[in-house]
């Protein structure tokens, strides 16, 4: 496909660490977009290739799938070319938005964007990094490369979960950022809630274009999925809430995400370190994924 076919579109990498609020914020997005009239892509490359982040944006399990008011959803393949050529080449969305995995790092991903053919399909792309507040505020901060070097590589912060944090909290996780960051906008939220054209913000200096390179190439330092794992829970009948979330907090996962059945019906599973909450579903869960919680450990 030439350049010349479609006119090139924004894209927005979203990106941050395990449990920020990522696909909260996505489907925040969507239901935006939905009611705005713009047609929105949505790539979703989420870690340990799970499914569940598929069925809480109402992606069902196909790769492709076409959702209300034009937008879609897709996994990410191998190449991430191959998927924008394709969804763009398919749908002519208005914007495209890349749901990086938590241990990604999207200075690696944004060089992706900056070569043949994904230049051509992609005008300006944005790098979001979410924050959870309530980690960011710890004393002594957290001290994590794949944390900094995701901030290292924002054009705009959101530092999610206020709610969690007090004033004092607050203003310790906003230092961090901005010192990670070298004074990045910064945009507090709950629930991720964020309206998408703060997303999207005008480039009147060039600079994001200016950062175009296509010979550049990713960091030098070592950097892969190997330290992360995942494995499966199983809770195969109904049982309480709170005999469901004992078990996932023993386990002492890093991050749990899943679909379980109470008595008070099925529940989302959520889970960062040890906090983990149930919720209350949003849309209709695909069968095959109740009784599944996955988690994600960082291994020594």
């Amino acid at each position: 496909m030439s350049d010349t076919e479609h006119a090139p579109i924004p894209a927005l990498i979203v990106a941050g660490w395990l449990g920020s609020g990522k696909t909260t914020l996505v489907d925040h997005l969507l239901k935006q977009a939905q009611a705005e009239g713009v047609r929105l892509a949505i790539i979703s490359n989420e870690f340990g290739d799970t499914g569940i982040d598929r069925a809480l944006l109402d992606a069902g399990e196909e790769g492709f799938v076409e959702l209300d008011g034009g937008c879609v959803c897709c996994r990410l393949s191998d190449a991430l070319g191959e998927t924008v050529e394709q969804i763009v080449t398919a749908v002519r969305p208005d914007r495209l938005v890349l749901e990086c995995s938590g241990v990604a790092l999207p200075g690696e991903v944004l060089v992706q964007f900056w070569r043949p053919p994904v230049d051509a399909l992609v005008s300006d792309e944005v790098v979001v990094v979410l924050v959870d507040a309530e980690r960011a505020s710890k004393e002594p901060p957290p001290d994590d490369e794949t944390f900094e070097e995701q901030l290292a590589a924002a054009d705009l912060v959101i530092l999610n979960k206020r709610d969690l944090v007090n004033e004092a909290g607050l203003a310790r996780a906003t230092a961090l950022v901005k010192e990670l960051t070298g004074g990045q906008p910064v945009i507090v939220a709950e629930r991720s809630k964020v309206d998408a054209h703060l997303l999207f913000p005008p480039d009147p200096e060039g600079d994001r274009t200016a950062r175009r390179d296509p010979t550049a190439v990713g960091h030098d330092h070592d950097h892969d999925h190997e330290r992360f794992t995942t494995t499966e829970m199983r809770f195969d009948d109904v049982q309480p809430g709170s005999d469901i979330l004992a078990a996932v907090q023993a386990a002492g996962a890093l991050r749990a995400k899943g679909f379980v059945r109470t008595p008070e019906g099925i529940r989302v599973l959520q889970g960062v370190g040890p906090r983990v909450e149930l919720t209350e579903p949003t849309r209709p869960v695909p069968d095959h994924l109740v009784g599944t919680v996955v988690i994600i450990e960082k291994q020594p």
